[in-house]
């Protein structure tokens, strides 16, 4: 149940901070107008006159001037989107990727024998064996 409300609020959170709850309400009031349309004229022709812009009903023009609104806000907030204040510069750039040089590694030289491990002496003990 706790897990549950906590999605439900995170998702009513993001809504809000979206500016979705705007398209919601949008949303019912094209349901609306479909519905009231289509009793007195046919279907497609209901749809059609939903989505004119003489068409609009009254929570239309409210849905339209809120956002108007919020874009007037958030266009004069310093920090916000709309507005550039120039570059941006990355502080913690990636530094560029260590050069190993394979010399650094192995020093071997032509007078060097090819297999570097033929003369090497044998190990003091034998190898412990797996008990079987």
């Amino acid at each position: 149940m706790r897990r549950q409300l906590s999605l439900i609020l995170t998702l009513t959170a993001w809504l809000l901070a979206t500016g979705s709850h705007w398209d919601l309400v949008q949303t019912f009031a094209w349901g609306r107008m479909i519905a009231n349309y289509s009793e007195t004229m046919t279907f497609s022709e209901a749809v059609a006159k939903t989505f004119t812009p003489d068409g609009m009903c009254a929570i239309c023009h409210a849905v339209a001037d809120a956002k108007q609104k919020e874009s007037a806000a958030d266009s004069t907030t310093p920090g916000s989107p709309g507005k550039s204040l120039g570059k941006i510069l990355l502080v913690f750039a990636p530094a560029d990727a260590p050069l190993i040089v394979a010399s650094a590694i192995f020093r071997w030289s032509p007078s060097d024998p090819l297999i570097p491990t033929a003369d090497r002496a044998a190990p003091p003990l034998p190898p412990p064996r797996a008990l079987a």
